[in-house]
């Protein structure tokens, strides 16, 4: 480890909600500063242990884990990681010496940025939702700058540390280079058809799934829409299968789409959980969608993402338990009336905020006594 080569953590992970805009802000440091030394700290056996090193970086994993909500003994295996988290978070800041912590939420997000404001280690937060979570409010009172995707989060944070920047989204989202005639012939649709995306996650969203296998004789019923249906690993084999019995010609079926930038520019309407990344690039992409919230998420945040949406009349929200009697409907509805597509549309579209990631780069590098310029 060089002596004076800036060197700077990056911490959080869980899902790839949050993995994902850490592994752009540490791509943007990296332009701005090519030979800055980046180390993640995730949590062990999360997702982030493969998909950092896949990205070129090297993590640390801690033994941290997250609280049940009900009392459980569970917890008490909970507390025991976190104060052995907390203990390796010390020894970690200690032999690697960063100039700054960027903390992106998640379980191992807290550990580490803590041991960094106890030493006086620069931290910045990054808030992706619309409300914030427990652990960034906690790290609030001693961080030195805070990221935010939403206006109005004052009521969680001092708004003298506070920067509205969005969320950081994968590169080929954010500056879409391909068109609808390329997405439509990617999938194998007629550029005469109506296009229905529709996302469940990298895992899935099983309310979403049920509700369109309840509504499959009713998809049939109009070929002049087709489906492009992402179902998500843990549900593919079921939804398969169900298919293969009962073939339906105007669905597309995948478990993982890998060409996103072809689905979005694809798509007339877009059906999609809430979770902060997935909106931030809905904004970008400006496509009219239906947001179906999951309710198993803490603090149930996804509902409070959709509806900062949905008051700007920028989104439509389905609540998770009237999914499987409305959804599709609602999306063949708002298929078939373009002047709400083209509210819709227009309304999202100003909630976009661009160069996420870049902004938060500048504003680490900044704490770290550097400055760029944001040009």
């Amino acid at each position: 480890m060089e002596k004076n080569r800036l060197r700077i953590i990056i911490s959080g992970g869980g899902t790839g909600g949050h993995i994902f805009p850490a592994i752009s802000i540490a791509n943007a440091i990296r332009e701005q500063n090519p030979d800055a030394e980046i180390l993640f700290v995730g949590a062990e056996g999360r997702m982030e242990m493969d998909k950092v090193p896949q990205a070129g970086y090297n993590i640390v994993g801690l033994p941290v884990a997250g609280f049940s909500r009900s009392l459980t003994p569970k917890n008490l295996i909970v507390i025991i990681k976190l104060i052995k988290s907390l203990l390796k978070a010390n020894r970690i800041v200690k032999h690697f010496k960063p100039h700054v912590v960027v903390g992106v939420g998640g379980y191992a997000s807290g550990p580490i940025v803590k041991a960094a404001q106890r030493k006086g280690i620069p931290t910045l937060l990054q808030e992706q939702n619309s409300y914030a979570g427990v652990t960034n409010k906690l790290l609030a009172k001693k961080a030195k700058t805070i990221c935010v995707a939403y206006e109005g989060m004052e009521k969680y944070f001092p708004a003298q540390k506070i920067i509205l920047t969005g969320n950081p989204v994968r590169q080929d989202i954010e500056n879409l280079s391909v068109t609808r005639n390329q997405g439509l012939e990617h999938f194998g649709i007629g550029a005469d058809k109506k296009v229905l995306l529709v996302l469940g996650g990298s895992l899935g969203a099983r309310t979403i799934n049920q509700s369109l296998m309840a509504s499959l004789h009713f998809i049939k019923t109009r070929p002049d829409i087709v489906v492009i249906w992402q179902t998500g690993k843990l549900y593919y084999q079921t939804v398969k299968e169900a298919l293969d019995s009962n073939p339906v010609e105007n669905i597309r079926l995948y478990d993982f789409i890998a060409r996103m930038d072809l689905a979005y520019v694809s798509a007339n309407t877009i059906i999609s959980r809430a979770g902060a990344g997935t909106i931030s690039e809905l904004c970008l992409v400006a496509k009219p969608c239906i947001l179906v919230p999951s309710p198993n998420v803490a603090e149930d945040h996804q509902t409070r993402n959709a509806q900062a949406l949905v008051s700007r009349n920028a989104a439509i929200m389905i609540p998770d338990s009237q999914a499987k009697e409305q959804l599709v409907k609602a999306a063949f509805e708002l298929l078939d009336n373009p002047a709400e597509q083209k509210k819709l549309s227009e309304n999202i579209a100003r909630l976009a905020l661009r160069n996420s990631a870049k902004t938060i780069a500048l504003e680490a590098l900044k704490l770290a006594g550097i400055e760029k310029n944001k040009n």
